[in-house]
């Protein structure tokens, strides 16, 4: 049975695999899944819940058993709130701490740096004076900061410490030396023993603690931002569904909330007004808006005997349903569900200093230990001995190896934000290097995300203008999305709409208006075959060639016959093929995810150049093949905009969402594209890739001063050699240890998006490769639609056609010649007069 807990205190990767084993411990235990940025586990265990809690507190942490879905409602507010005190609390420790420091620092290292210090504290007279002074600077940061002490020792008297005790223990032990400092600088000054004074002048070192406390405060705090975020995409998805709805009980209509609802009751809904739960309309008709769940963009007519699912919206018309799925059965429920399962099961990315943490800790306390001891076994005073071992301790301090990762991923993030790419993470920015397969959703991703005329095809002895006129008219009073790209597109070209004397709506079908006397049809084949009206094997063919390209077709006759043909899609944005090419050129797959129909989906797939594509998919399986992708061992991104896309961008190894998409998909996404560019989703790859080269240095530079530094510390070229590191010196080496790694970190600053560079440039080379032919011969849409067929099949060739001023607008990605631009249309028939 699967049981979910709640878990606080963990504050590293060592946290994570503490709690994990001993959990793991407990009999009949099976897996066990800790999210360190959600504070949540999995556990697979029939037993007591008691027993789990109890094994997490024995190990050092507090935990609780998750509750039901109501509960967990109330309680993700409760939890946001808790979680935003927290940050609350940490801004404050850290401004504190830079009260505090700022003058710490100066006073202590001021002298040494030749800037100019009051009178009483120069000199080894004052020396009392500057020491005491330095104690209480650097008493409000301990304090304020006091917690890494509670944890650090806590976990340390568990036998399990983390990095948090080798804060504790290296600042405890540069203050407790400082203090041990003072008292031997008043003996000096007491009895006159300058030498004593002289000595232990220099051996203070509050500023060393004080500076490790608020570097790690600052590291904490962005940390803690990062989780502050973790249930802030579940709320929004809770705010979808209506929170009332009404019901017909008895013959009368009643208002009651959501969670009222039973399975089997008759709900009215009425235009603009979201749908409460899933279930199936028994009257009426109406268009869906299920962009919210499918993703596709054009309303879906429904009738009598359609489902309908929870949080999409009426566009039109008023019709009853009966409830099928409510609660936690609905596919918004489900949806939900989906997010937190694939928060909780993504684990993020230990940073390297974490990881080795487990090890690194135990074993510089160790040597610190030992070193004293040996010192005091081979007769050296209690004194040195206890120097060697805080100087091993400060020295081991872990601030560079603690701003190894976040100071890059800090710089990272910032020229992420400069270049519009919103990272939200520092999990995320170091996974997106790993990529190795991208998955794309299609509708407002790909795609524009809302329907326009594509192409225009008159059957009659009539201009397009002509044609165009007539459909705008009938279109004018539909409430259907196609009707609205109708009407752009006779806006767009300025043609002026006739009144309407008489519409009606065919439900499911299309209309019938009069205009000018005389009546007219729009609509699909349905209705044309419902009025009798027949196609000819021409208008057929062209039909086919239309819809095989995933176009939606809009028919318009009148009584006579057929008159012509608008096509309709979701167009594609300008920068899509570009970044599928960009994506295959890094060695990375592309995949698309699509809840629109196959025919669509390919003629879409097959523009792009995109690997693999699945299409009618749910949420949950969109979610699922991402899952499916992970268990081959694929790392994967997801690149959404919609609240369908919730579960996958979570589910992903990195969410990417559109900066123009739904709040829910952005929230529950670890990147946004705020430009809606796709190019920029190359370019966050590209900047991880630098970020991780930049955090490797840091951490091998970190990693390799410990390494030289401990031993010099611990005394071991002392008797060879008379080198001891003095804490001074070990604390002096720790701060240009994290000078250097801050100054690496800070060469991040020069990145520069290559991929969108050699774009931007190739931008304005298009705008020279614009070709406008002239064309005679075009008699028809049918003409039209033939020359631009032919030019566009040429490679690198995008073309449009203006049938009115019988020319071709042709845009060269590549270099294409004049004469082969040419030949190719007047093999097809027709007569090129020039090329401009």
């Amino acid at each position: 049975m699967k049981q979910e807990y709640d878990v606080r205190g963990m504050t590293c990767s060592a946290c994570v695999a503490h709690v994990e084993k001993a959990v793991m411990k407990i009999d009949g235990m099976g897996a066990v899944s800790v999210n360190l940025l959600a504070n949540k586990m999995t556990v697979e265990y029939s037993g007591a819940p008691e027993t789990v809690i109890e094994a997490v507190r024995n190990a050092g942490y507090d935990a609780s058993l998750k509750g039901d879905e109501k509960k967990v409602e109330k309680g993700s507010q409760s939890k946001n709130s808790v979680m935003q005190n927290e940050i609350a609390s940490m801004k404050k420790r850290l401004i504190v701490s830079l009260i505090f420091m700022l003058p710490l620092f100066y006073i202590s290292m001021g002298g040494m740096l030749g800037l100019p210090m009051p009178g009483f504290f120069v000199g080894e007279n004052n020396a009392l004076t500057l020491a005491f002074t330095q104690l209480l600077l650097v008493t409000p940061i301990a304090y304020i900061n006091r917690k890494f002490y509670q944890i650090g020792f806590k976990m340390l008297f568990k036998r399990s410490p983390n990095m948090d005790s080798l804060i504790a223990l290296g600042s405890s032990a540069a203050i407790i030396y400082g203090i041990l400092a003072i008292y031997n600088i008043a003996y000096g000054l007491g009895n006159g023993d300058m030498a004593l004074v002289h000595r232990y002048a220099h051996d203070v070192y509050f500023e060393s603690a004080g500076m490790i406390l608020t570097l790690i405060t600052f590291g904490k705090l962005m940390e803690t931002k990062a989780k502050g975020r973790t249930g802030e995409a579940i709320a929004r998805l809770m705010d979808l569904a209506p929170k009332i709805a009404t019901v017909e009980r008895d013959g009368r209509e009643i208002e009651i909330a959501v969670e009222d609802i039973q399975k089997g009751d008759i709900i009215i809904v009425r235009p603009g007004q979201s749908i409460p739960v899933d279930g199936d309309i028994v009257e009426g008709f109406s268009n869906i808006d299920e962009s919210a769940i499918t993703g596709e963009s054009i309303p879906v007519e429904k009738q009598v005997g359609d489902k309908v699912l929870a949080a999409t919206i009426n566009k039109s018309g008023f019709f009853k349903f009966r409830a099928v799925n409510v609660g936690n059965d609905t596919t918004l429920a489900q949806i939900i569900r989906l997010v937190e399962e694939a928060s909780s099961s993504k684990a993020p990315i230990a940073k390297l200093a974490d990881k080795v943490s487990g090890v690194f800790v135990p074993i510089v306390i160790s040597i610190a230990v030992i070193a004293a001891a040996v010192w005091l076994i081979v007769g050296e005073s209690f004194e040195f001995a206890l120097s060697i071992g805080i100087s091993v301790l400060v020295v081991s301090c872990p601030c560079a190896l603690g701003l190894a990762t976040p100071v890059a991923i800090m710089v990272g993030t910032g020229k992420g934000a400069e270049n519009g790419i919103l990272i939200k993470s520092a999990e995320a920015l170091e996974t997106a290097h790993l990529i190795d397969t991208v998955v794309f959703d299609k509708t407002g991703t790909l795609t524009q995300g809302k329907p326009a005329v594509t192409d225009i095809v008159v059957c009659r002895k009539m201009n397009e203008s002509e044609f165009l006129k007539i459909a705008a008219s009938i279109e004018k009073p539909s409430e259907h999305p196609l009707s609205e790209a109708v009407l752009s597109k006779a806006q767009e070209k300025n043609i002026m709409i006739d009144d309407v004397e008489s519409f009606i709506a065919v439900p499911g079908k299309g209309i019938e208006a009069v205009v000018g006397d005389i009546r007219y049809f729009a609509g699909n084949r349905r209705l044309l075959d419902e009025k009798g009206i027949a196609l000819s094997d021409e208008d057929i063919n062209c039909s086919e060639r239309l819809a095989n390209d995933g176009k939606t077709l809009l028919y318009f006759a009148d009584e006579n016959g057929l008159i012509g043909i608008i096509a309709a899609a979701d167009i594609l944005k300008e920068n899509s093929r570009k970044a599928i090419e960009r994506f295959s050129e890094m060695g990375i797959d592309t995949v698309m995810l699509t809840g629109d129909n196959a025919r669509t989906a390919k003629a879409i797939s097959d523009k792009l150049g995109i690997d693999r594509t699945v299409a009618e998919v749910l949420p949950q399986d969109k979610e699922r093949e991402i899952a499916q992708l992970q268990k081959k061992g694929k790392k994967v991104a997801m690149i959404g905009d919609g609240i369908n896309d919730a579960p996958a961008l979570s589910r992903a190894d990195v969410g990417i969402a559109i900066g123009a998409g739904t709040d829910v998909a952005i929230e529950s996404a670890d990147i946004v594209l705020m430009k809606s560019d796709l190019l920029d989703a190359v370019a966050a790859v590209e900047l991880s890739k630098k970020v991780i080269r930049n955090i490797k240095q840091n951490l091998f530079w970190a990693f390799f001063y410990n390494v030289i530094g401990i031993p010099l510390a611990a005394g071991a070229f002392y008797t060879t050699f008379g080198l001891k590191l003095s804490p001074m010196f070990g604390a002096a080496a720790m701060s240009l240890s994290s000078v250097f790694v801050v100054s690496n970190a800070l060469r991040l600053k020069r990145f520069k998006p290559r991929l969108k560079a050699n774009t931007e440039t190739k931008k304005g080379e298009n705008k020279k490769m614009v070709r406008t032919m002239k064309i005679e011969g075009m008699a028809c849409g049918h003409c039209s639609a033939r020359v631009e067929k032919v030019l566009n099949e040429l490679d690198g060739v995008s073309a449009v056609v203006d049938l009115a001023a019988k020319t071709a607008t042709v845009t060269l990605e590549k270099e294409v010649s004049d004469s082969e631009l040419k030949s190719v249309v007047e093999n097809a028939g027709y007569e090129v007069i020039s090329i401009d």
